[in-house]
């Protein structure tokens, strides 16, 4: 699109690469440059504060909340130089584009490059939800103004998340641990994933048994000759299944009604049931008819990538953003299912083209979204442009992973728009009399599609990974009423009931969704953060909870449980919806959130406490550091009470002495005022808890093993030389051994359960004295952090293995200490483990053992294995997923030799310098005392 004869513009985008790609298709008259995404912010702590705001009472917030909530923007340092470079450019143009994305986030970039710019030229907003020619074109000939409602929404969303994060952070540092962070959703999305894991904890597993029935026909005509059926009912009764077991107890329900079997009486009545016959006493048949599924929004599209693809929603959303860049898909942060005209007729060609006109209905398909507060206005991702792009068309153009994501966009897109799966469903009742005269009924379903239609092209995966695919048939014999059946085979088997399984990215995203909490722009961020703080962590798909988060939702729970409510962060979500379209104030609902304004559009329960700031600062006092700290787990047979405690060096576990009160308190009592912190309280002894151990692991026979074997004190025997007793514990640092002054950790080859008197004793006389050399230097044995070595004065040599240390002798040591030290490199040990090609790049992925642990490699890339990860469990697609996060970072930075310092130039100078430092120093900690200590770190909002 040409530009007018003699004029320039400006076109700023976010990034480099959508710059690239728009500037192909505006030709000359045209500059575009990229922002780098946000352009300002507020502080990120008190070295950002401009010096002016300095003593401001509000700059540690970054928003003065006394004068309308007015924020405090400052340019980050990392793009100074490219706003330097903007600014030049503007004074060379004649009219500006702000073509940042479409949502509320680039709506506030556009403004805030306005605010910093200042241009003297015209500005523009155009805004597309494609990057192809015909779509940019229009935006360049269709502009509008900035939109400040959703520039207003953004803001209150920004001030708020601040005002939140900043007012509970320090008291989750004061009172759990510190540098740890509160947030508006994050808190809420950490909330659900530790209530799912006390499920789990609390979760008592139950058995029952049926009986599987192999059934033939006798004249088998259409469809197979066998099928199977399962024992359904017991003289009219129910057999008992897993629904029919409460969670907590494993009993059966009150009121079931129901026949529970166990092993004994399923195998009985199979017995019994043998050699009888078989009667079909009920068939029903049904239609069977399946609608595609939508479109894919943000959320959708990261919960099938993950099944499908094992793409955590972080590596979901970089990919589509790149896909988006460069043309191939359209914008990726929507809650909409929309598709556009143009969209519809193209996806409506491309099926006649590749199944046939009967693949595509008569009249073309729309939908509705589910998400609240969708804005409906908006596409669905959908493949770009007028003509869809087969994967095979761009098969060459991209990389393993977009490859795999466009596919996924691409199918998901052309099913929406194809024929309904249709079939028939079969339902079929067959009853038998035991030789004790019990009537025994068998159920059996069956399903055949006749027309795939959608499936064809596309099958949605489920959470459940035993759960049956839609397209998959089970089919039947054709069978009618009274019709005689024989059993080729009965089997009892037996089931236990399971606890609800743990989130994983794409199901508590979908949960977040179904709570109306977050927005597509914060899902794979919300994701990232919990894991980044600790909060939770990743056993191959499944989200676990740690117990810092448990101490940090309890405390929450127990002191601040309007700010992790679900309906109300959700209420809190609509309000901002509400400012963006106009319908509301932000300075109100801020007011009222903060202060307590009833007059305000906030939430009526947090008004009448009297807003955030008084809800954190008044009842600040009323909470037990030493309780919330304190997760109960049970009463062991002794009656103490075993309990978690989250201490400063990590979780551990400690039960009370017997006739001891432990010092915790129970969830629902009522706090004491001030802890005594992590090692006061009542004596008892203690146990760490291994890394990587889950909490709903530390069952009661856990935590026996952990206090006996692995964990607590253990009195191996008395020293024969020193009378006093030797005793295993378990530390920091792992497991040691301690006799009197003395204390010495176990060789990585030794195992605290299978550890005798006689290695406690070898272990306490390190470091061994081997003799004394000819100059008259003592020659030791001992034990380091790179493996067992000989010393003798500075001169080190290591030794060949751990036994060494105990049996080298004087001659042996110092032939070693004699030899040159060599840097010869040792044989590379053989890997771990070979794990086969890495799917998104082919290269062969093995895991080996390193200095810090074992990692995984393709050769070129190392991600150490996480928390709770071994070296037999990982998947070869959670190591890819792992080497696809390190490529996308890319390589390291090479760090800069540090200066060496200017040597001072006058001493006398020098020492009074020093001399007036230490009095102010000393008057800063007079005043430190006195004063209430101001955050200086930025806690995640």
């Amino acid at each position: 699109m040409p530009s007018n004869a003699g004029t320039t513009r400006l076109v700023i985008v976010e990034s480099p690469a959508k710059a690239k790609t728009i500037s192909g298709y505006l030709g000359p008259g045209y500059v575009v440059e990229a922002s780098f995404g946000h352009v300002r912010d507020l502080p990120r702590n008190a070295a950002d504060v401009p010096a002016k705001y300095k003593g401001e009472p509000w700059a540690r917030l970054g928003v003065d909340v006394d004068n309308g909530f007015h924020a405090l923007y400052v340019v980050s340092p990392d793009r100074k130089q490219q706003i330097s470079k903007l600014v030049k450019l503007a004074k060379e143009v004649d009219e500006i584009f702000l073509a940042t994305d479409e949502d509320r986030e680039g709506e506030a970039i556009a403004w805030h490059l306005v605010e910093t710019l200042k241009p003297k030229v015209p500005v523009k907003r155009m805004v597309f939800h494609e990057i192809t020619k015909p779509a940019i074109q229009a935006a360049v000939a269709n502009p509008r103004e900035i939109d400040r409602d959703l520039v207003d929404a953004q803001e209150a969303r920004r001030i708020l998340d601040r005002l939140y994060g900043y007012e509970v952070s320090p008291v989750l540092w004061k009172k759990v641990m510190p540098k740890l962070s509160a947030g508006r959703v994050q808190s809420v999305a950490t909330r659900i994933v530790v209530e799912r894991e006390r499920q789990r904890m609390a979760f008592r597993t139950a058995e029952y048994w049926d009986i599987l029935a192999t059934l033939a026909v006798a004249k088998p005509g259409e469809g197979p000759r066998t099928f199977n059926a399962t024992l359904v009912a017991l003289n009219g009764d129910r057999i008992a299944t897993g629904k029919d077991f409460e969670p907590t107890t494993g009993r059966v329900r009150p009121g079931a009604g129901v026949v529970h079997l166990d092993e004994g009486g399923a195998r009985g009545l199979a017995a019994r049931l043998a050699d009888r016959p078989f009667t079909v006493t009920r068939v029903e048949e049904k239609p069977y008819r399946r609608r595609p599924y939508a479109p894919f929004i943000t959320s959708t599209l990261q919960q099938e990538a993950a099944r499908k693809m094992r793409f955590s929603s972080q590596q979901t959303m970089r990919t589509a953003q790149r896909l988006y860049e460069n043309g191939y898909i359209t914008y990726m942060r929507t809650d909409s299912v929309n598709l556009s005209e143009t969209a519809i007729a193209a996806a409506r060609r491309q099926i006649v083209e590749l199944y046939g006109e009967r693949s595509v209905p008569p009249e073309p398909r729309r939908y509705t979204g589910k998400v609240k507060n969708a804005q409906e206005a908006h596409e669905a991702i959908r493949p770009a442009g007028d003509n869809f792009r087969t994967p095979g068309e761009v098969a060459k153009e991209l990389s393993a992973e977009e490859f795999k994501l466009y596919e996924l966009i691409w199918r998901r897109t052309i099913a929406s728009q194809m024929t309904d799966a249709v079939g028939s469903s079969v339902s079929v009742r067959i009853r038998a009399v035991s030789s004790a005269q019990e009537e025994a009924d068998f159920g059996a379903t069956g399903k055949t599609i006749t027309d795939p239609g959608f499936l064809r092209a596309y099958v949605e995966s489920s959470d459940d990974e035993n759960a049956e695919a839609e397209d998959a048939e089970r089919r039947l014999p054709t069978l009618v009423k009274d019709q005689p059946l024989t059993a080729d085979e009965l089997a009892a088997q037996g089931h236990h009931t399971q606890p609800p399984s743990r989130y994983t990215e794409a199901s508590l995203v979908k949960a977040l969704e179904e709570l109306g909490i977050g927005r597509p722009s914060t899902y794979a961020s919300i994701m990232q953060t919990i894991q980044d703080r600790g909060y939770v962590v990743k056993r191959g798909q499944a989200m676990i909870p740690s117990f810092l988060a448990f101490a940090v939702i309890g405390l929450m729970e127990r002191h601040y449980p309007r700010l992790i409510d679900y309906d109300f962060t959700a209420s809190m979500e609509n309000e901002l919806d509400e400012i963006a379209g106009g319908d509301h104030a932000a300075v109100d609902f801020l007011t009222s959130f903060y202060f307590g304004s009833t007059n305000g559009t906030g939430d009526q329960a947090i008004a009448h406490a009297g807003g955030l700031k008084k809800l954190v600062t008044e009842n600040l006092s009323e909470i037990d550091a030493r309780s919330v700290n304190s997760i109960p787990l049970f009463t062991d047979d002794e009656g103490r009470e075993v309990v978690v405690r989250v201490g400063r060096y990590g979780p551990y576990l400690q039960r009370a002495l017997p006739g001891a009160v432990s010092g915790s308190a129970p969830a629902s009592a009522p706090a004491s005022g001030e802890g005594e912190g992590e090692e006061g309280g009542s004596q008892g002894d203690r146990a760490p808890i291994p890394e990587g151990l889950a909490p709903d692991e530390l069952t009661p026979e856990k935590v026996h093993e952990l206090f006996l074997g692995g964990g607590g004190e253990r009195k191996l025997g008395d020293d024969p030389s020193t009378g006093e007793p030797i005793v295993l514990k378990s530390g920091r640092f792992g497991p040691y051994v301690a006799s009197g002054e003395r204390k010495s950790s176990l060789l990585r080859s030794q195992s605290p359960d299978s550890l005798t008197l006689e290695q406690a004793l070898q272990l306490l006389r390190l470091p061994r004295l081997i003799g004394v050399a000819p100059d008259g230097a003592e020659v030791v044995a001992n034990n380091g952090r790179y493996g067992p070595y000989v010393k003798r004065g500075d001169e080190f040599r290591s030794l060949d293995s751990e036994d060494k240390m105990f049996t080298v002798t004087l001659d042996e040591a110092l032939a070693l200490l004699a030899a040159p030290k060599t840097r010869q490199r040792r044989a590379a040990a053989p890997p771990l483990r070979e794990m086969g090609n890495d799917p998104l790049t082919e290269k062969p992925l093995v895991i080996k053992d390193g200095r810090f642990g074992p990692y995984v490699t393709d050769g070129e890339f190392n991600a150490s294995l996480r928390r709770g990860q071994t070296p037999e469990e990982l998947t070869l697609e959670q190591a890819s997923e792992m080497l696809a996060e390190k490529r996308a970072k890319g390589p390291a930075p090479k760090k800069k030799a540090a200066k060496k310092a200017a040597p001072a130039k006058k001493t006398t100078a020098a020492k009074k310098t020093t001399a007036a430092k230490k009095a102010t120093a000393a008057k800063k900690t007079t005043a430190k005392k006195a004063a209430p200590k101001k955050a200086t770190s930025t806690p995640n909002e």
